[in-house]
């Protein structure tokens, strides 16, 4: 099996996981690290293209398992996370990595920021190394092991 296709089957079971623990996630940390690791994934490069921030902002509305959330409520929280990164990159990730950290509290929604992150990231068909390693960053940040999720 190819290693893109790996990949595929991997992002699809943990969105079977996500949605299976749907019930579970509906803290406001949970609702809170979730819109900041969809804005590290989306600007991991140090940039947001337009049509990115579109895509990814599609995906929160879209995504069942934040439809626990109203999507105007995640969508302003994820265009201020991005507002934060786009203004300063290294200062806005830190503030980031900071609201995700509020999600260890509670292992299991911990590992469901993780895993929105993973799913996010690889919705263009392209979990890339910037993409892959702030997602490590934030299991850093959760005290997760990044090889539980093959990072």
């Amino acid at each position: 099996m190819a290693l893109w296709d790996r990949f595929k089957e991997s992002a699809s079971q943990m969105q079977t996981q996500l949605v299976s623990k749907k019930n579970d996630l509906k803290s406001g940390a949970f609702r809170d690290a979730s819109m900041a690791m969809c804005a590290l994934v989306a600007a991991a490069d140090g940039t947001v293209d337009p049509s990115e921030r579109q895509r990814v902002a599609q995906l929160i509305s879209t995504n069942e398992v934040l439809a626990n959330f109203p999507a105007d409520d995640l969508r302003r929280r994820f265009e201020d996370n991005l507002d934060k990164l786009t203004a300063d990159f290294a200062f806005g990730k830190v503030g980031i990595l900071q609201e995700i950290a509020k999600a260890k509290k509670k292992p299991a929604e911990a590992r469901a920021v993780v895993q929105i992150g993973i799913v996010i990231g690889g919705a263009d068909g392209d979990f890339d190394k910037d993409e892959r390693a702030v997602v490590r960053e934030a299991c850093y940040a959760l005290d997760l092991p990044p090889h539980e999720f093959d990072l």
